[in-house]
């Protein structure tokens, strides 16, 4: 039987979702490691967190691949006593690589945007944002349902396609309206709301819509057209890449195991007070 390393890991990585791909403000590839060392099992996760560093190390996993970068922004330290310095002497300590793979992983068939296009079901789905040099690949997608669908079920079918969190799905919008067309963007997107492909949709799916960006995309609307807005968890919704990435990999590397972490690592414990539609708040 083959014997793997953590070298012919990244080289897997890199097939899938290569590092010129990411933009340019990310932080993606091998954050530790050694090229050398033994390949035997690798754990998947949308975040590098206490639970999921934990499950890795418990696991005896020679790898852990995360889609958020554990080092995205500049640090000047990774003393111990802060909570990114703890968790990399976590995985060093363990013998434990890490490597990340976020925008890179975001645009290529089987990305995180293009599998929930998929599990909608949408038609011709493509980038919104697509590679200068590939069409097929880029931010985002936008694509057709099969059938017009009022805003109300297509909501819950988003419901029914993701992991259940606290927050649920928030939907600004008409429910009664027919939804044709939709664009969408894994993660946190109030920065493509502006976009003419977005803006063209009768819906527009994605996590992390602040409230001023959301209102102004509401009131523009109101003048000239354009989208219904769905607010997901943005785990929720880059969480359902991981079981195709570690399928993919197992492919590439036969004999490593490779497992998705079952940890829910959405920021949110529990909510309070959310109300019906339509129903007054309590005098």
């Amino acid at each position: 039987m083959t014997t793997f390393t953590l070298a012919d890991l990244t080289r897997a990585t890199e097939e899938m979702w290569p590092t010129d791909t990411a933009e340019s403000w990310d932080r993606v590839g091998l954050v530790s490691g050694r090229n050398d060392a033994k390949l035997r099992r690798v754990l998947l996760a949308v975040d590098a967190v206490r639970t999921t560093v934990e499950e890795a190390v418990e696991w005896d996993a020679d790898a852990l691949i995360t889609h958020h970068p554990l080092l995205l922004r500049g640090i000047h330290t990774v003393a111990e006593d802060t909570g990114k310095g703890a968790l990399l002497a976590s995985l060093i300590r363990a013998d434990c690589a890490l490597i990340a793979a976020h925008t890179n992983a975001d645009q290529p068939a089987g990305g995180v945007s293009d599998v929930i296009a998929k599990r909608l079901g949408l038609v011709d789905a493509t980038p919104i944002v697509p590679l200068a040099q590939d069409s097929a690949v880029g931010i985002g997608r936008v694509g057709a349902l099969p059938e017009a669908v009022s805003l109300r079920d297509f909501a819950e079918r988003v419901v029914g396609i993701l992991p259940a969190t606290v927050s649920g799905v928030r939907v600004a919008g008409d429910p009664l309206r027919k939804i044709a067309t939709v664009a969408l963007l894994g993660g946190a997107g109030d920065s493509l709301l502006d976009h003419p492909t977005v803006r063209a949709a009768d819906v527009y799916l994605t996590s992390d819509l602040r409230h001023h960006p959301a209102q102004e995309a509401l009131e523009q609307s109101a003048v000239s057209g354009g989208p219904a807005l769905v607010d997901v968890a943005h785990w929720a919704s880059e969480s359902l890449w991981l079981e195709g990435a570690a399928a993919a990999l197992s492919e590439r590397l036969p004999g490593v195991e490779f497992r998705v972490s079952g940890i829910r690592t959405d920021a949110w414990s529990f909510s309070v007070g959310a109300r019906p539609e339509g129903q007054p708040d309590a005098e």
